[in-house]
């Protein structure tokens, strides 16, 4: 199994900064993908960021060039570095991975989510 904790967040002005981390743990190696969610009140879970185990990374076209996603998913936190935020990314972020490289219980898991709030 796979246990994710995502810390980081908080309240910031638009154009302000914030740093998120996933912390994973328990089979580690398993992991082929990590990603970054969001979810905003009254709206869908969006895809945010990701990266693959070999190093593969990708980001929706609303925080290209804004937010930077990085680290080792076995050895690191993953970081998700945000610049220049808006008041549309606030958000309750989640961390999210698939565990294709081995057959566990689940084939993904969720971390508990952690609030970034933008004020304008």
């Amino acid at each position: 199994q796979v246990q994710l904790v995502e810390s980081g967040g908080g309240l910031v002005q638009a154009g302000g900064s914030l740093r998120l981390s996933c912390v994973a743990s328990g089979d580690t190696i398993c992991i082929s993908d990590m990603d970054w969610y969001r979810q905003a009140p009254g709206k869908e879970r969006e895809l945010v960021a990701g990266i693959t185990s070999s190093g593969r990374l990708h980001y929706a076209d609303s925080v290209k060039g804004r937010f930077t996603i990085s680290g080792d998913i076995v050895e690191e936190p993953v970081y998700l570095q945000m610049n220049s935020l808006k008041p549309e990314d606030t958000a309750v972020y989640y961390c999210h991975v698939d565990t294709s490289r081995c057959p566990l219980k689940d084939p993904d898991y969720w971390g508990q989510g952690t609030q970034v709030t933008v004020s304008s």
